[in-house]
């Protein structure tokens, strides 16, 4: 017992002495020395858990995605939830395996490039989602004006705005990326943000713009135009065709509004973390391991919650995803039936690149403002409220397409068989 007492007592003074030695040490590249044998054990598991669900999550989103795209001309909001689940499965790919590699270990040895890019690629990556979530509310607010009003959008812009925004998100960190480095401290490597004094005080304004430009004003302007689109959202239309976007453009808002809402709380923890780090004076209260290792998983974890929302809230991502299982299911019997030499006929797969029998319907009724490319069933059912004395008026215009029916995202869709740019 006394032998178990004196061995407690000596690890304590080992931890003590270790975090008073490495206490204003300011490491980076996820890189946490802890002699808690748990806390170096749970956060890796726990980083392996959130990069299992989200990857599946976020994989599930991209395919319907990029197979909404296959068959029809992209719009903004699709191109920019596409965006946001690109950057989400780069962080569970690139970024989370690093970091629960750097919590389980007690010295850093995964490189000097490793270190170098770790936390820029990061910072990178959410920056990146944070502008992202702010453009989109623009958007959504510019639908939810006015639903019934034409206005078309090129390829080279969507595609300009994307770029744009990862320019920007990259840039934002680069002073990180300048001076994290390996260093020996007391016999052992780590990785460090080693600050020279000559740029002491230009990375202590960077201490505190950092999460004014990246975390502060894009929330506030993506929770600015949320508002004015909920409210837009709430004045009913006249005619039953208003009342239909009118449903539509809420349900796409709210959908929206929950991820731009979750991604604040989860990653608001690491600012906190963030800003303790960035301003401890001397003689100041350290940060708890437990709350920094903590800050960073559900700093992680958005990129979990983002696909669930979709896969939860949007029933174009749930009709997409039935969809293509059914695809994949009949595409499975029908490569069988060739490499057995079956005749074509028996076959009723439909083949990988046929036209859709319908092409005046798929753009007119299928499409939506959160995910254009749906199917017409799954858009029926979605809609299925619709008040009985105008249901025999619906019935007449489905069996007589107009030529102005509305279009789910009308001012992206105007104009899809002309070229985007030239």
């Amino acid at each position: 017992m006394e032998k178990a007492m004196l061995a407690a007592v000596f690890a304590d003074s080992n931890s003590s002495i270790m975090n008073v030695s490495f206490a204003y040490l300011h490491f980076a590249g996820g890189y946490l020395p802890s002699d808690s044998k748990d806390w170096r054990t749970v956060i890796p598991a726990l980083l392996v858990a959130v990069c299992l669900v989200g990857f599946v999550g976020n994989l599930c989103v991209i395919g319907i995605l990029l197979h909404g795209v296959w068959k029809s001309k992209p719009s903004m909001i699709h191109s920019l939830i596409l965006n946001l689940s690109l950057a989400d499965i780069s962080l569970l790919l690139f970024s989370a395996p690093v970091r629960a590699t750097a919590y389980s270990k007690g010295v850093w040895d995964l490189g000097w490039f490793v270190c170098k890019f770790s936390d820029w690629f990061i910072h990178t990556c959410m920056a990146a989602k944070s502008l992202t979530t702010a453009v989109v509310a623009k958007v959504c607010f510019m639908y939810a004006r006015d639903p019934g009003k034409q206005v078309s959008i090129h390829n080279c812009t969507i595609w300009s705005v994307l770029v744009a925004i990862w320019v920007v998100a990259s840039l934002l960190p680069l002073p990180e990326w300048f001076f994290s480095t390996t260093r020996l401290h007391e016999g052992v490597e780590m990785c460090l943000l080693d600050v020279p004094a000559v740029a002491k005080e230009f990375m202590s304004m960077f201490g505190k713009l950092y999460p004014l430009l990246v975390f502060c004003l894009p929330l506030l302007l993506a929770s600015f135009y949320f508002w004015r689109a909920y409210d837009q959202c709430k004045k009913r239309g006249t005619k039953t065709q208003s009342l239909r976007n009118q449903m539509r453009s809420k349900q796409l808002t709210v959908m929206l509004l929950s991820i731009a809402a979750t991604s604040a709380l989860l990653w608001l923890p690491e600012w906190v973390a963030w800003l303790w780090v960035w301003h401890l004076k001397a003689g100041g209260p350290l940060p708890p391991q437990g709350f920094i290792a903590l800050s960073q998983v559900l700093m992680f974890s958005t990129s979990t919650a983002n696909p669930l929302i979709f896969l939860v809230m949007s029933e174009e991502v749930k009709a997409g995803l039935k969809g293509l299982w059914k695809w994949m299911i009949t595409r499975m019997p029908a490569a069988a039936s060739e490499v057995q030499g079956a005749p074509a006929g028996n076959t009723e797969a439909l083949p990988d690149k046929t036209p859709s029998p319908e092409p005046q319907t798929s753009t007119q009724e299928t499409d939506r403002p959160d995910f254009p490319n749906s199917s017409k069933e799954k858009t029926d059912k979605a809609m299925a409220p619709i008040l009985p004395d105008v249901e025999q008026f619906w019935h007449e215009r489905d069996a007589v397409p107009s030529v102005q029916d509305n279009d789910p995202v009308p001012w992206e869709h105007e104009g899809q068989e002309t070229e985007g740019c030239n």
